[in-house]
């Protein structure tokens, strides 16, 4: 008997959320590589600021992937693992600009909109399902980036 069976969960189901999740784990896989370029990069009057900021973000991101990743485990699929695929469906691009603080803090900021937006509608496609497992997974990552989104915004004067 498969997981989706054992949880509960139809495969039809799971098929479109794991699809929605693996779109979300590479989203979050170039964030996260955007992130440490930018803690490794940065320069300027707010480099003290910034670089255990970023440091701070790219932990909790790599956080957030294995999770993702194991949901996906959980839902019966298969994460998705290279960044040639990551980079062919992210929405979040590479970024080319790493070391100036305010530029890399409004890319920080438009991540984290692509990342909320599709954790909303993960979230709205789970609560559909019944799986509150991704459900609330979802959930707990909107409340904490609304915060981080306050706070980088606070930083840009906003």
């Amino acid at each position: 008997m498969d997981n989706t069976s054992i949880i509960g969960l139809k495969e039809a189901n799971t098929q479109i959320i794991t699809e929605k999740l693996n779109l979300l784990l590479a989203n979050y896989s170039v964030f996260y590589q955007n992130t440490r370029g930018a803690h490794w990069n940065i320069k300027g009057a707010d480099f003290f600021t910034l670089h255990p900021k970023f440091e701070e973000l790219y932990d909790a991101l790599v956080l957030k992937i294995d999770e993702i990743a194991e949901r996906i485990l959980t839902l019966g699929a298969t994460p998705k693992h290279n960044y040639s695929e990551y980079l062919k469906i992210s929405s979040i691009k590479e970024s080319k600009e790493v070391s100036d603080g305010k530029k890399c803090v409004e890319q920080i900021l438009a991540s984290f909109k692509i990342v909320i937006d599709l954790q909303r509608e993960i979230l709205e496609i789970a609560g559909e399902a019944g799986d509150e497992g991704t459900n609330s997974q979802m959930s707990d990552y909107i409340k904490e980036q609304e915060k981080d989104v306050w706070m980088y915004n606070a930083f840009l004067g906003r």
